[in-house]
Formats: C-alpha cells, sequence, structure tokens
C-alpha cells in the first residue's frame, strides 16, 4: 500500500531524515519504533504531507505520489492520527467527526455505524465539546476522525500516550480489527514495547533519522528488537 525509497527531510538547514526505504501492505501493522528524538514522528510528517520531503520517492496503491499537501494526501487516501490528538476543543464530539467529510464525495457524508460500535462512548457523548473529553476519549475520537474519511493508510502516532489501561486495551482492538478487515495499511509509531509488539507484523527501527533494524516479526527476535530500540 506504501513504498518510500530515499525519503529525506529537512528542517531549514538541519536534516531530519537520512534515505528511509519502508514498505507498508495492506491487512499488516507496521510499526516504527525508537527512542525520543529519532525522527519517528517527521517520518509519519512526511508520509502524510505535513512536511514536504526534501528528497525520494514514495508510491502509494502502486502509484507514484510526488510532494503535495496534507490535504491532498488525505483525498488519496491517507488518515493521519497526529501524537497529541489536535481534536477541535470547542466543536461538538459529531462536529469533529464531521470535519473528516471533507475528503469525502456528498453521497458519503455521513458518520457509519461501525464507528459507533468501535467507539460506543462517542455515540454517548456526541454533543458534548471535544475539550470536555478525557485524553482517552479524545484518543478515541481521533482515531475515528481518521476513519471517517476511509483511509488506505493509517498512520498513528504515539496512540497509548498518556492513555488509562482499559482505554489502550479498547485502541489495541480496534487497530487489530481494521488490520483483520485487510483493506488498509497502518503504520503505528509507539514507544509502549509489549503493546506495540503485541500488534505489528513487520518492524523498522530508527535511531538519528535512519532506519537501522528492519524486518517482519518472523524475521526479527523479540530480545533484539528490545536491544535496539533500547540504545
Amino acid at each position: 500500500m506504501l513504498k518510500t525509497q530515499g525519503l529525506t527531510l529537512h528542517y531549514g538547514g538541519s536534516q531530519i531524515l537520512y534515505g528511509i526505504d519502508l514498505e507498508a501492505r495492506a491487512g499488516e501493522v507496521t510499526c516504527v519504533m525508537g527512542t525520543n528524538g529519532v525522527g519517528k514522528t517527521s517520518l509519519l510528517k512526511a508520509i502524510s504531507g505535513t512536511h514536504l520531503r526534501s528528497a525520494g520517492t514514495m508510491e502509494l496503491d502502486g502509484r507514484p505520489v510526488g510532494r503535495v499537501t496534507a490535504q491532498a494526501m488525505a483525498q488519496l487516501g491517507v488518515g493521519y492520527v497526529p501524537q497529541g490528538r489536535m481534536i477541535f476543543p470547542l466543536l461538538t464530539v459529531r462536529e469533529n467527526l464531521e470535519t473528516g467529510f471533507a475528503c469525502l464525495p456528498r453521497a458519503e457524508r455521513f458518520v457509519p455505524d461501525e464507528i459507533y460500535e468501535l467507539f460506543p462512548v462517542l455515540k454517548d457523548m456526541a454533543h458534548r465539546r471535544g475539550g470536555d473529553l478525557s485524553g482517552g476519549q479524545q484518543q478515541q475520537l481521533a482515531i475515528a476522525r481518521a476513519m471517517i474519511t476511509k483511509p488506505k493508510l493509517l498512520l498513528l502516532d504515539e496512540p497509548t500516550e498518556g492513555i488509562q489501561p482499559n482505554i489502550i486495551q479498547q485502541i489495541g482492538r480496534v487497530i487489530e480489527y481494521l488490520r483483520d478487515q485487510g483493506r488498509m495499511a497502518i503504520i503505528l509509531v509507539e514507544q509502549y514495547f509489549e503493546f506495540a509488539y503485541g500488534l505489528a507484523d513487520r518492524f523498522y527501527v530508527m535511531e538519528r533519522g535512519a532506519v537501522t533494524v528492519a524486518g517482519s516479526k518472523a524475521e526479527l527476535p523479540k530480545e533484539r528488537l528490545v536491544a535496539a530500540v533500547s540504545v
């Protein structure tokens, strides 16, 4: 679903990413791991178009993608749940979900029942303001909003950060459900190792803006991954 080759990113005069080669397949969770500051979030921003890559190529669903904006990437089928969730605090839950309609044809601008089945709390709180929700509820809202756009590729940046354990478990079940549907590829940036390891089919470990370890779960012993992300 996604393939990058030689993806490079600069912020001003500083180089952040160094020639990233990455593949994410439909029906799989691809996990990007590493300590703080190695470039994981920057990689998601480059893929999503939030920051335009400096060099390298990218294909989505077999088609080349140029250096286009985040809005264009969303319309091409990339859903992005950023670190910090970025929900609209003064809009209601329902209105937050409806912001995803901009990527859809008019006939598809509705909230599917599947959203409320996966996140029942959002139905109960549909008329509450986003800023009044707990951190865990806001994270569920952010994921649901991305799902509204019917993405081919879903990018999740630290979805467990600051979330209570019972909501982490629910988010894990939602990710498993989306993976098992087989329609989308999921890229998960996550520091909670056991959560990530339990979900992931494929791993990329980053250090100083470059990929240092890559492979499937079958190819990479758990001990090697632990050692690689503990540097």
